[in-house]
């Protein structure tokens, strides 16, 4: 873990953003001052329907059964569930013990999970036995001492008597570690602590409109942002907890019919193809009346349409690693609100570098990675996160964000690294090279489009010969090439590295018509 400046850590604790309480503390004054809001999880599978005070006794009955195994503050606790109650009991039973939780996106596949767990070794591994295109693979999780399979052997956890109070821990120390994935070809273990997940919960409710009322959570509890949002966020702000575990237009349109539930936003794709169904009428406009966008790319044609529409639309930018660096407020110019990433959040700061990559800091900036030479690469000595991003700074101060000198795609708000897409690719026999780039999506935002060059006397794959062979290879399928070009050589720079920017060119340009090669 990186160590964070002195002057940086007394200011954060002298504005009062950082303090001296755990997410078990603050969680639980939550759960007691608004114990009788409800709790709600709209799933065809496994709905669910208490209070919050309800589910807090399953957290605190798992805690109690998980204390008597041994598991305590600092033990790792990973969680592999879709939006499901059991979900919310692990996260809260894992921050009364003060323990780390490792949310995993409940459709990564056996070769990610088994990454995850190898790297950041959990005491205790809570998955279902099933759930879409997630099927539980007892050998994945072999090495780790105690599992719940919910379904089946979860509630075996549960002791008869739940735990009191909260275990003790500092914090300072790390409360979550989010695998997110980005220029490497494994996931990156992010480190977040109770002090940065605690401002960042507060800034996410500052940002908020208020008297908003029930809003549907549709963002996946594997990812970390989606379980802050649905299971801290709530209880500080005092709502009830509204959950789907699958995305589907038509089943958010009824929730707005009978229950009134409302919803603020998400990566673009979520928010479009809400609009686009045929049961959206302009009635349910007032059930989206404030839209966030973040997490994928954001056209402008998106936001326009949606102000069209008498939405007031808000653009957020931030990563896994510091989650809230710049927003813009609905009281902004229409322009500066619609088309760019905003001014920096409450206590952040940013940055250009020379070559204008955007470098931030901030109390909710994380701890670091697992992996040390991934966390000397990516924060200075002065406590700069470089993120990778190209961006320009208007003269009013509000950041654009022009490109990514990462090779990440954001497919519907999923981080997919380009480099774990190529690494299989070229276990095909036909290979002899492989570059994975983004290609626009009016619908997803962005695409994994594949360009390969073949080996003499070998055809070029089908797009179901690469379907079967990253099913084969366990690959989640939010990383499955959507599209594949074939290309004698690739463009490259002097010294023969690939020019991804002109690769990404090409297949823009193919998708319009043109040829590639």
């Amino acid at each position: 873990m990186r160590s964070i400046p002195d002057d940086l850590r007394s200011h954060y604790l002298a504005m009062g953003w950082w303090s001296d309480e755990s997410l078990g503390t603050i969680l639980s004054r939550g759960l007691h001052e608004h114990a009788d809001l409800g709790f709600h999880v709209h799933s065809k599978v496994r709905p669910y329907a208490g209070t919050l005070a309800d589910v807090e006794m399953v957290a605190r009955r798992l805690a109690a059964g998980l204390r008597a195994r041994g598991v305590g503050p600092g033990d790792v606790i990973a969680c592999q569930l879709p939006n499901w109650m059991e979900a919310a009991a692990t996260f809260w039973a894992s921050s009364i013990l003060g323990a780390v939780v490792v949310p995993i996106v409940h459709f990564y596949g056996p070769k990610e999970v088994a990454f995850i767990l190898a790297d950041a070794r959990p005491r205790v591994f809570v998955t279902a036995e099933r759930h879409g295109r997630m099927t539980y693979d007892p050998a994945v999780s072999a090495d780790v001492p105690i599992v719940g399979v919910v379904g089946s052997s979860f509630d075996g956890l549960l002791s008869d008597e739940p735990l009191e109070g909260v275990l003790d821990v500092d914090p300072g120390h790390a409360a979550l570690i989010a695998y997110t994935s980005g220029t490497t070809s494994d996931p990156k273990g992010v480190v977040h602590t109770h002090q940065t997940l605690g401002f960042e919960t507060r800034q996410q409710i500052a940002n908020y409109q208020r008297d908003r009322g029930r809003q549907l959570n549709a963002l996946p509890v594997g990812h970390f942002m989606g379980m802050l949002t649905a299971f801290l966020v709530p209880i500080l702000e005092g709502t009830a907890v509204d959950l789907c575990d699958e995305w589907d237009p038509k089943v958010v349109i009824g929730l707005m019919d009978s229950d009134g539930v409302g919803f603020g936003g998400g990566p673009t794709y979520f928010v479009t193809s809400l609009l686009d169904h045929p049961d959206f009428r302009n009635d349910h406009l007032r059930y989206v009346s404030h839209i966030g966008l973040g997490g994928s790319t954001i056209p402008a044609a998106v936001t326009r349409r949606l102000t069209g529409l008498g939405i007031t639309v808000t653009r957020a930018y931030g990563s896994t690693e510091h989650p809230s660096v710049t927003g813009t407020s609905g009281s902004a110019p229409e322009d500066k609100r619609l088309c760019t990433d905003g001014t920096p959040r409450t206590g952040v700061e940013i940055r250009l570098g020379d070559d204008g990559e955007v470098l931030s800091r901030g109390p909710d900036l994380c701890l670091g990675y697992t992996d040390e030479a991934l966390t000397a690469g990516a924060f200075d000595d002065e406590g700069w996160y470089h993120t990778g991003d190209i961006g320009v700074i208007d003269a009013d101060g509000y950041l654009s964000i022009i490109d990514r000198k990462s090779d990440m795609i954001i497919r519907g708000g999923e981080n997919v690294s380009a480099a774990a897409v190529e690494e299989v690719l070229l276990t095909l026999p036909a290979v002899a090279d492989a570059v994975v780039v983004s290609a626009p999506d009016p619908r997803l935002g962005e695409r994994v489009a594949a360009v390969v060059r073949l080996r003499s006397g070998h055809p070029m794959p089908t797009m179901e010969d690469l379907r079967g062979h990253f099913r084969q290879s366990g690959v989640a399928r939010q990383k499955w090439p959507e599209e594949i070009h074939e290309v004698e050589d690739f463009p490259r720079t002097a010294s023969g590295k690939v020019q991804k920017h002109r690769v990404r060119e090409l297949v823009a340009r193919a998708d319009q018509g043109w040829p590639i090669g």
